[in-house]
């Protein structure tokens, strides 16, 4: 697999390669970063319509990966199967275990990248991320293929080079087997050819990413960008110029101004053709080079620098695992950072998934640990600048690997100055990551905008004809012989009741509007009925008598439906369902991840909203926390901000997610196990037939995506630079 790959792929990805526009020569790398550029131009000068050209990036994505798992089998099986058994064995043993300390390097510097990570205030809208119950970490399942082509289809990396090695491996004593390791050397290069022609797409791909990226993307959330490329460029550094170099020149013969003078060559053309295939011959003479210099040159030797070098460029190399940390940057960047229960199933998974490129790789990791799959466009428009440097690292790796490999088969290799190296450097790494931080945190500007952004939010659904009523004592009723809904006709306007504290429901913004969910979907109705709107804040039990009257036909504002309430009040049947989950100070998210922690907790005081002892969550309280001590509140509001004594708040996941944008320090969880929902509804006037037009025309809403739409803006925050008309 050594020339012979090496020189198809040079053929089909040549390095100097330019394309001419007029009398400029421009360079495919150079033509990426004017696409990188000019899609970030083009996304903030257009904005939210830059978005429409995610499907052009996602098909550049799709291409991308097209051809990844297919290539990572017939080159693992052939690269395996043309191994002599004799000297595999030899080469083998030292080479899986210089691949295997290396990548244990590796995944130990990921997990001191997350101490650069600042600590900001952060907070977002709700993410069905809380509602999902996190991946078990099944081995079985992930690394052992009962069928191959089921982890293929279904892009199962681990299984998938399982598979591949057991093939190559095999191949190995088979006979008769140089016409099968030629057409998988073929299907290998034709594979290429077809990446290769992809590759050529990258200045289009890049621009629609980056542009839809950039359009939909706040200036606070590029901020955070900016964080992933610094950290990512001072593990880059260590790694590159500090600890593989060191692991030679501390454990072998080789000393470090030789292991550079022996690497530079090959990290500069690595980084200027951005694929290390091309520099595998050189690295392979490089090193023999070297071996002769130091009169150290031997069969074995060579042999094992031949086969090493080209065979390890089909297992992951310390510069592919080092964009694994993007997992780590995109739990911090949603402000739910991996815990470090998940860290050995983030190490075996990230360096397994590692063997297919970052395109299937990460989203695969993203997927694994629930975090949002969106954030692989943001990976994308930072990769522009990290790939390369990523290919200059994997170039290293392949240098350190042959000189290591070399010294084990001349009997020269001193492991304790490996371990001393190990050692030092994750030491080195943690000091530079948490100065990185301090220093992240001094100078990158950042301002939390959750709060700004939730009170200057937009009713989706304006209407022309429409008041807030300050004084309630100026309502006049409706004359109660008269059919509700022809009363409301006849009085030319819609009139609605909320509460306080009713986020996202109803809440009056930045401007004195009154919006939210429920709002918006008056609006809807006042449209359909030709009124107008008004609007005034009662609290439950005055919207109660005011409904009996005619002062005012609806009470909304995301009201729980109980038994209780539906004994004495005329409700509407759920247009919604909320999940039950606990709003927790930030720093105690992890300790109620379950409901074993919770119940396991002494002397715990769970705040619950009981308005006048009428309770959805005191009941739920008692039946899964006995133990537990109910605070009772009148408004989240009065948890919040500490005027009870309490530990947490058992509330509704959707909303508290909101109400965490006002009080950034707390979180919202959702307890495994804990699957109890929360019907809402809006409370009517004792009128049969308009209630069941309420409830048909809520129906409509549901049936058509009204509802939805309004769900999408309100409690997952998205669409909000362009309400409805």
């Amino acid at each position: 697999m050594g020339y012979t790959a090496a020189a198809a792929i040079r053929r089909l990805c040549p390095v100097n390669t330019k394309m001419r526009i007029g009398r400029l020569s421009i360079s495919p790398f150079q033509l990426v970063i004017l696409s990188l550029i000019g899609g970030l131009l083009f996304g903030i000068v257009v904005g939210e319509w830059a978005g429409k050209l995610k499907w052009l990036g996602d098909a550049y994505i799709r291409l991308l990966q097209m051809t990844v798992l297919p290539y990572i089998l017939f080159s693992l099986m052939g690269g395996l199967g043309r191994l002599d058994l004799n000297m595999a064995k030899r080469i083998g043993i030292a080479g899986v275990g210089l691949i295997l300390f290396l990548w244990i390097t590796a995944m130990l510097t990921l997990l001191t990248m997350p101490l650069a990570y600042p600590d900001w205030t952060s907070a977002s809208f709700f993410s069905t991320s809380l509602i999902t119950p996190p991946a078990s970490f099944d081995p079985l399942t992930l690394y052992i293929p009962a069928n191959p082509f089921h982890a293929l289809a279904n892009t199962i990396v681990p299984a998938a080079v399982v598979f591949s090695i057991a093939m190559g491996l095999a191949l190995i004593s088979v006979r008769n087997k140089d016409g099968l390791l030629a057409g998988l050397q073929n299907l290998s290069d034709a594979l290429m050819k077809i990446a290769s022609f992809v590759a050529k797409l990258a200045p289009i791909g890049i621009f629609a990413l980056t542009a839809a990226a950039a359009g939909t993307l706040d200036m606070q959330e590029l901020a955070k960008l900016q964080v992933y490329l610094w950290v990512y460029a001072a593990a880059w550094v260590v790694l590159t110029f500090f600890v593989l170099p060191l692991f030679v020149a501390w454990a072998t013969p080789f000393g470090y101004r030789e292991v550079m003078r022996d690497a530079r060559t090959a990290m500069v053309t690595a980084f200027a053709a951005g694929t290390v295939l091309v520099v595998i011959p050189m690295i392979i003479e490089r090193t023999k080079a070297l071996l002769r210099e130091k009169g150290l040159q031997s069969d074995e030797a060579d042999t094992a620098v031949d086969v090493l070098v080209p065979t390890a460029y089909t297992f992951p190399s310390v510069g592919t695992l080092l964009g694994i940390g993007f997992i780590l940057f995109a739990g911090w960047f949603v402000g739910s950072p991996l815990d470090i229960s998940q860290y050995p199933g983030f190490v075996v998974t990230g360096a397994i998934s590692a063997f297919g490129t970052m395109a299937v790789a990460l989203p695969f990791m993203l997927d694994h640990f629930h975090l949002p799959a969106d954030l692989f466009q943001l990976y994308l428009i930072g990769s522009v600048m990290t790939a390369r440097f990523a290919t200059v690292l994997a170039a290293m790796h392949a240098v350190v690997i042959s000189l290591l490999g070399a010294s084990v088969m001349l009997g020269k290799l001193r492991r304790e100055g490996l371990f001393r190296v190990l050692a030092i450097g994750l030491l080195a790494m943690g000091v530079v990551m948490w100065g990185l931080g301090m220093a992240l945190t001094q100078l990158v500007p950042y301002k939390y905008t959750g709060y700004e952004q939730l009170i200057t939010m937009k009713p989706m659904v304006p209407l022309e004809k429409e008041r807030f009523i300050a004084d309630p004592d100026t309502l006049r009723p409706l004359p109660i012989d008269k059919p509700r809904l022809n009363a409301i006709i006849a009085r030319g306007t819609l009139r609605a009741a909320f509460p306080r504290d009713a986020v996202p429901f109803a809440f009056r913004n930045k401007a004195g509007t009154v919006v939210g969910l429920d709002m918006d979907l008056l609006r809807i109705l006042a449209r359909k009925l030709g009124v107008g709107l008004e609007v005034v804040r009662l609290d439950k039990e005055k919207a109660a008598n005011a409904l009996r009257d005619g002062r005012i036909d609806l009470l909304v504002g995301g009201l729980t439906i109980t038994t209780e309430r539906a004994m004495r009040w005329e409700m509407t049947d759920p247009y919604l369902i909320e999940h039950v989950g606990f709003l927790v100070p930030d720093y105690e998210r992890k300790a109620f991840t379950t409901l074993e922690a919770i119940r396991d907790r002494e002397q715990l005081r769970i705040a619950v909203l009981d308005v006048l002892h009428d309770s959805f969550y005191a009941p739920l309280i008692r039946k899964h926390f006995p133990n537990a001590k109910i605070v009772r509140v009148d408004s989240p509001r009065e948890f919040l901000t500490g005027k009870v004594e309490a530990d947490v708040m058992i509330y509704s996941a959707e909303s508290g997610a909101v109400w965490t944008l006002i009080y950034p320090e707390f979180s919202v969880v959702v307890p495994q196990g804990l699957k109890t929902r929360i019907p809402i509804g809006m409370v009517l006037p004792p009128d049969e037939h308009f209630a069941d037009f309420i409830n048909l025309w809520l129906k409509v809403e549901k049936t058509q995506g009204d509802i939805d739409t309004l769900l999408d803006y309100w409690v997952f925050g998205k669409n909000m630079e362009e309400p409805a008309s």
